[in-house]
């Protein structure tokens, strides 16, 4: 495993233990450790730590950002 997908399962793995108390995000083949209740404001907040996780990485890489497009909600 290359070094930077190692990192990127770590921060994805730090994230999920943080915002959902999951152990491992191994596939473990049962409901009962497999599958969670997971409240909508976990899900945000993980999310949220996932892009400031990749907001950090481009500054520490020096990667230009993309200007964020303007979406149609209505």
């Amino acid at each position: 495993m290359k070094a930077n997908n190692k990192n990127r399962w770590k921060a994805i793995t730090r994230i999920a233990r943080q915002h959902f108390n999951v152990d491992t995000l191994e596939t473990r083949n049962r409901d009962d450790l497999d599958c969670y209740d997971v409240a909508v404001w976990s899900i945000r907040d993980a999310l949220e730590a996932a892009y400031m996780a990749g907001q950090q990485h481009a500054v520490d890489h020096q990667i230009p950002q993309q200007p964020e497009k303007e979406t149609d909600h209505g």
